[in-house]
């Protein structure tokens, strides 16, 4: 883990970032005490598969919508 003071990180950020992108933690100072911690973003762990693929998957209802909505609102459950 690499310190920098504040003035030295705003002089040196696109440094700061390659050395975040190569794996090390960097930490900024003011005054003498840690107030900032850089560190890699964590990337996402699943990938969401499309809605196109989601859509396809899906079986299609053998009754109207109406009529599903209809039976519904006349049964005892509703």
């Amino acid at each position: 883990m690499q310190t920098f003071s504040l003035a030295d990180a705003k002089a040196r950020l696109s440094h700061l970032i390659e050395l975040v992108e190569a794996g090390e933690e960097v930490t900024i100072t003011k005054r003498g005490k840690a107030v900032v911690r850089i560190v890699a973003s964590v990337a996402p762990a699943q990938q969401l598969p499309s809605l196109a693929e989601l859509r396809a998957r899906q079986t299609s209802q053998p009754v109207a919508t109406g009529e599903f909505i209809r039976a519904m609102r006349e049964s005892d459950r509703y």
